[in-house]
């Protein structure tokens, strides 16, 4: 069968097929659904639909089950592997936006610190002016406990100036 051309998630299987597909009884496939193990799709008149996704998850159920796992970790598992399959199309998206920002504006996106602190666009290539001197940052008022008593700006610039 060629898995290339199908959407794995369409539903398209009724409950008999997919559990001749995943080697299952038709009432082990309704169980698993009411247990949220396995849940199909379902049409407009209420009847399950499942996926080549679904049959997979159901082949590997029946194989962790008959390694002796129970329910609740199986359940797990397929939460986390679909939470992973979640992130592997999330990361795909994320690189394919990259890639596509990267071609329509090369060397765009190259950013640096000014002079003032602000962020600076520069072109692929450039380099900033090396700045020398120092700058001390200093807050002007601090927050003191209720009992201190407040330092105005005009103390703190002649303490500084000590």
């Amino acid at each position: 069968m060629m898995h290339d051309d199908l959407d794995e998630d369409a539903p398209i299987f009724a409950i008999a097929v997919a559990a001749e597909l995943s080697g299952m009884h038709p009432q082990t496939l309704r169980q698993y659904d009411r247990l949220g193990l396995v849940v199909a799709a379902r049409t407009q008149g209420g009847s399950r639909r499942y996926s080549l996704r679904h049959v997979q998850q159901l082949r590997e159920v029946a194989r962790m089950s008959s390694d002796g796992m129970g329910l609740p970790a199986i359940a797990r598992i397929l939460e986390l592997e679909d939470r992973v399959r979640e992130l592997h199309l999330r990361v795909r998206d994320l690189e394919d936006r990259m890639r596509s920002e990267l071609e329509r504006r090369p060397g765009a996106r190259v950013f640096a610190a000014g002079s003032t602190g602000a962020v600076v666009t520069l072109r692929h290539g450039t380099r900033m002016r090396r700045a020398t001197e120092v700058v001390l940052w200093r807050p002007r008022q601090s927050i003191a406990p209720a009992d201190a008593p407040a330092v105005t700006d005009a103390a703190a610039d002649a303490e500084d100036e000590v």
